[in-house]
């Protein structure tokens, strides 16, 4: 077709009524769309597909294959997360052409499959969730999604490292990747997206895991900050872009003398490589003798921070916890931090601002380029910084 011809009516999309699903894919279900969803055994990957897929099931039929629990199992979870299983049908089956049998024969306008691992294609050598049944059997489903119109969920198990099981090229196949990043032993699980052709990435959504299944959590930020130590030295908030959208975490520090000849560096939710570059750049602009200190860095709640915006939150917390001096538990800052001892700005400010401000923080420390052109009109008291001393002063007074 000619360039012009194509029509750009909007795609209708399935909102599921689970509104941080919702937010992270774009909206909704896309028709004809192939969404991934990976994380560690027992997180909850089946239990918001039940979830999901009782929504969905107004819109028309969902077909829900199970390869790894037989029907009486996934009828008992579904009695216990109160689904509503008029419009649901399940399947206990492994072979692809059975499964393309059983699509065939109840045309759903949705399709579930539990899990992409355990299920082969009979034409295909090797067992099921080796990488030539995984590669060939997501290109058939994919063919099957595409030219059926078929909304498609497959669910995927990760190796020790975190990473999806299986050949890269799973992830270059769907359109759209989802992964729980965390571990089940945490309440709190925490939905990323990593790749979507239909909405923004690296947006996050958090649940709240129960008996009654994995409840939505509509404030993150009022739930990370909700256990924030009182007065005590090394603990700072910051504000972290999720995507688009903003969330105040805590970030905590602990600095004690080492008992061994080499310190450690221990961290948690913040990238290592990054904290040795901070660790180093206090030690020589602001000549703090860190070299024989065990440095432990945590970021409150379980969740990572991708963005280098953290920077300047996890040094004044390091600094804190090396003078053991209290920081004020009105004051919010993030920036980036050079190695240079310069604050660099970041994107989404005024964002980063109207958040704070919405849980009564008072004082925003932040880079001095952001305060160009900056849009926020807020109650918070703005104090731009250009280096860290500069920022550690600040804090002091």
């Amino acid at each position: 077709m000619k360039l012009d011809d194509i029509n750009l009516s909007e795609n209708q999309r399935f909102a599921t009524g689970i509104q941080e699903f919702d937010n992270i894919i774009g909206g909704g279900v896309v028709p004809g769309s192939l969404i991934l969803l990976g994380g560690a055994p027992g997180i909850g990957k089946s239990t918001l597909m039940l979830h999901i897929s009782d929504k969905l099931s107004q819109f028309g039929k969902v077909l829900y294959i199970s390869g790894e629990e037989s029907l009486a199992q996934v009828k008992s979870r579904a009695q216990r997360l109160n689904v509503k299983t008029n419009n649901i049908f399940l399947a206990s089956e492994t072979n692809l052409q059975n499964i393309i049998n059983s699509i065939d024969k109840t045309s759903p306008k949705f399709l579930i499959i539990d899990s992409i691992q355990t299920t082969y294609h009979p034409e295909i050598s090797g067992a099921a969730g080796s990488v030539g049944q995984i590669r060939e059997t997501a290109a058939e489903i994919l063919r099957i999604a595409k030219s059926k119109n078929i909304s498609v969920f497959l669910l995927g198990h990760v190796t020790k490292d975190g990473d999806l099981a299986g050949p890269r090229v799973l992830e270059h196949i769907v359109d759209t990747v989802l992964y729980f990043e965390n571990e089940k032993q945490q309440m709190y699980r925490i939905l990323r997206v990593h790749k979507n052709r239909f909405g923004p990435t690296n947006e996050i959504g958090v649940f709240e895991m129960s008996a009654s299944g994995l409840n939505e959590v509509k404030n993150p930020s009022l739930i990370f900050l909700g256990e924030r130590a009182i007065a005590s030295a090394g603990n700072i908030v910051t504000v972290s872009m999720e995507g688009t959208r903003p969330i105040l975490l805590e970030v905590q520090a602990l600095a004690t003398r080492t008992n061994f000849g080499f310190p450690r560096r221990s961290v948690n939710g913040y990238d290592m490589n990054r904290l040795n570059i901070l660790i180093a750049v206090l030690e020589k602009r602001l000549n703090l003798p860190l070299e024989m200190q065990d440095i432990f860095v945590n970021i409150a709640g379980g969740v990572r921070i991708k963005e280098t915006s953290a920077d300047l939150a996890v040094a004044c917390a390091i600094v804190s916890a090396n003078n053991e001096s209290i920081i004020p538990n009105d004051i919010v800052v993030f920036g980036e931090l050079g190695l240079s001892g310069e604050v660099r700005s970041v994107v989404f400010p005024s964002e980063r601002l109207s958040e704070a401000e919405k849980l009564g923080f008072k004082k925003a420390i932040i880079p001095k380029g952001n305060t160009r052109n900056l849009s926020y009109k807020g109650k918070i008291e703005v104090l731009p910084a250009q280096t860290i001393d500069e920022t550690i002063a600040k804090i002091r007074n």
